[in-house]
């Protein structure tokens, strides 16, 4: 008797203080009134699920211990090149005036702007492929590698085994893979990269920063980044399978030039934290800092030279949610038009209020998703949204035929984006994301061009269309909407 008192009055303290938590939290306040509800109808579940998934880490970075062993080597190692490099207080002269604090503002994430570079935007998975395994098989020094997902078929078998041939050969290759991203993937397909000689890490270490799994259990390292001695990097929205490469439509970058070394510094940071090692003095893995790209240009597709790139990491533990900032000033700032595409549309309110805004002001504003997702849940989740934006003036595309997973957005003929980073609460907020800004006209117009050419696969949902679906699909979009803040 005296135990189950002691125990409820435990429970209840314990969920007034995770009600006063959520109600002193400065995050999103969908999100806050979406777990009050869960815990009001739920309270055990809820109160463990808050516990686990909902907490805004975000704002506890404080607790943050993973990047320890990343800074202090970074600031043991560095020579005065380097660090004059990854200042993030460099020129800007060599992007449009008007740009210049969205820049400013990316740099916030310790990332920076970088000139010179050359880069392929593929939308065939084939072409990545065919791309990335001419590629792994020049490398001389290191492969370093770091996925989503990496699958277990036929694309996805042929790129492990030049991993492990290259591995053999000497070439120091370093393969950093999501645990829960590849759970169906046996123990034994990384036993046999391990055997070859493939330095083999998993994302999240429990015994090497208990406090930090426990704060990001719920977190996805949601990233996609090759890169291949220094001087060729590959990052976007495509992962290693099958999926990508043959059946669903992606977007997706091949790089050389500086901004190789922006991905450099995101897979090092990442491999450290995850108790990843490294043989040689860590300014060794910046080769390519101001060099040319003579030679390492791939036939048969479009190449762009001598563009301005800033690729860009975010993270929970993040002071600055980096990425969603970069959708809510493109939305505040655009004067002509932005197109956009993801695969899940759940905004959270400010990103949704700010493109509400943008069409309001008399911009231009598209959006492009998937008439069929992935996930039967997200398809009325994405929906739930489509009412009120309609209303606001921006024009919805549902794209008939292959998944489409780009995460993309073109704006004003001069700013591209092109990311791992979906239009959701999981992708601003609580996943790992890298995703790319390409300041130049040259390429706005291309990817422009790609989103028009794209319209031919769409149905433009339009209010009186919107107006004739069923109750059923309604009811399905009005309880998605309610949980959306947590999806």
């Amino acid at each position: 008797m005296i135990l189950t008192v002691s125990l409820s009055i435990l429970f209840g303290l314990l969920l007034l203080g995770v009600v006063l938590v959520i109600l002193l939290d400065d995050g999103d306040s969908g999100r806050k009134v979406a777990w009050l509800l869960v815990i009001t109808v739920l309270p055990f579940v809820g109160l463990i699920l808050y516990i686990l998934i909902g907490i805004n880490w975000r704002s506890h970075y404080i607790f943050n211990f993973r990047h320890r062993r990343s800074d202090a080597l970074i600031k043991s190692q560095t020579t005065p090149q380097l660090e004059a490099f990854l200042d993030t207080d460099t020129d800007l002269s060599s992007i449009r005036e008007e740009y210049r604090p969205f820049s400013r503002m990316l740099s916030r994430n310790y990332t920076r702007l970088t000139t010179g570079n050359a880069l392929e935007i593929m939308t065939s998975g084939r072409r990545k492929l065919e791309l990335l395994l001419e590629d792994l098989l020049t490398a001389k020094e290191y492969i370093h590698m770091e996925y989503f997902h990496f699958g277990n078929d036929e694309g996805s078998r042929a790129i492990r085994e030049i991993l492990m041939q290259k591995a053999s050969q000497g070439v120091k290759v370093r393969f950093l893979y999501e645990a829960i991203g590849n759970f169906p993937i046996p123990g034994r397909y990384y036993y046999e990269m391990r055997k070859a000689g493939v330095e083999v890490v998993r994302f999240h270490q429990p015994l090497l920063h208990i406090l930090n799994s426990i704060a990001t259990i719920n977190s996805r390292n949601h990233r996609k980044i090759v890169v291949i001695d220094g001087r060729i990097g590959y990052t976007g929205g495509m992962n290693i399978n099958n999926h990508y490469f043959f059946k669903w439509r992606d977007t997706h970058l091949r790089l050389t030039g500086d901004a190789v070394a922006m991905l450099q510094s995101i897979f090092m940071d990442s491999w450290l934290t995850s108790g990843g090692s490294i043989d040689r003095l860590l300014p060794e893995y910046y080769p390519q800092i101001h060099a040319p790209s003579v030679g390492l240009f791939p036939t048969g597709g479009r190449i762009f030279k001598n563009k301005a790139v800033q690729v860009v990491a975010d993270e929970p533990d993040a002071v600055w949610p980096i990425i969603k900032m970069s959708y809510e000033w493109v939305f505040a700032n655009a004067k002509e038009y932005i197109y956009l595409q993801t695969p899940y549309f759940v905004p959270p309110h400010s990103v949704l209020e700010a493109m509400k805004m943008a069409a309001l002001s008399g911009v231009d504003v598209r959006l492009m998703v998937p008439a069929k997702v992935d996930t039967f849940l997200m398809g009325p989740a994405n929906r739930s949204f489509f009412g009120e934006c309609l209303d606001a003036g921006i024009r919805i595309y549902e794209r008939e035929g292959e998944f489409n997973h780009s995460k993309t957005f073109v704006a004003d003929d001069y700013l591209s984006q092109i990311g791992s980073a979906n239009m959701d609460n999981r992708s601003f907020d609580i996943n790992y994301e890298v995703n790319s800004y390409i300041f130049d006209e040259e390429v706005a117009l291309y990817n422009k061009g790609i989103f028009l050419k794209e319209l031919e696969n769409c149905r433009e949902v339009t209010l009186e269309i919107w107006g004739k679906r069923r109750w059923y699909n309604l009811l399905a979009e009005k309880i998605m909407r309610l949980f959306a803040p947590v999806l």
